[in-house]
């Protein structure tokens, strides 16, 4: 059985992950909307296309994107140190999650933008609508159950990762995980942060898919 001071830092373990993968989704979406807003505007379709921007954007998300995250993580350790003035821990890991998440949530956010009906993007066109109004009151605000959906995986993501940076002394369950579960082999200790993180992924899959049907307007 565990006793109070696994239990303890369990707990604290978990609040660590959260607030990574909390902080890194806010964080990751006031990079990548804005990302994913440029790409689906400038994109050869879009309401302003600008093939220059276009391509010289989608080329660095594709590029980020295509880091795995653990090499990602060393690679950004100089940027991280100065932020954060250190490269390890809970904070310090914040910085290549969001480096990592930004590109992955900007694809997600021109996808969903991209789902968008063109008849009401032409319709609003046809009546004067600045581009500033169609991104604000069509582009987004049609697409926002697929943005909430976008949101729920995002999080999962961004979740995920923070675990794999257990392995490099990130903190969280990732870090108990490696620590105990692999360095001094208590299988039941990294069971136990295998069940926690389970829960915590559908926990919050299960409140963006309640908040996104609850805002899908065609269910009304």
């Amino acid at each position: 059985m565990f006793d109070k001071d696994i239990i303890l830092m369990l707990v604290e373990g978990t609040g660590a992950t959260l607030y990574m993968t909390l902080v890194s989704t806010l964080f990751g979406y006031l990079l990548g909307l804005p990302m994913g807003i440029v790409l689906t505007v400038t994109d050869r379709e879009g309401i302003r296309p600008n093939q220059m921007i276009y391509k010289i954007l989608d080329f660095i998300v594709n590029v980020i994107r295509s880091i795995p995250f653990l090499i990602l993580l060393i690679l950004v350790i100089p940027l991280t140190r100065a932020i954060v003035g250190k490269s390890y821990g809970s904070s310090a890991t914040i910085v290549p999650l969001v480096i990592a998440a930004a590109p992955f949530i900007a694809r997600m956010v021109e996808s969903s933008l991209k789902e968008v009906d063109k008849g009401v993007i032409e319709a609003a066109q046809s009546m004067g609508a600045s581009n500033l109004t169609i991104i604000w009151k069509v582009l987004l605000a049609e697409a926002r159950t697929s943005l909430l959906v976008g949101v729920t995986i995002a999080t999962g993501t961004i979740l995920g990762y923070s675990a794999m940076a257990g392995a490099v002394g990130g903190g969280g369950l990732g870090d108990i995980a490696i620590r105990y579960g692999y360095h001094r082999y208590q299988t039941d200790i990294m069971v136990m942060t295998i069940v926690v993180l389970v829960v915590l992924v559908q926990i919050l899959q299960y409140l963006g898919m309640l908040l996104s049907k609850k805002l899908d307007r065609r269910r009304l």
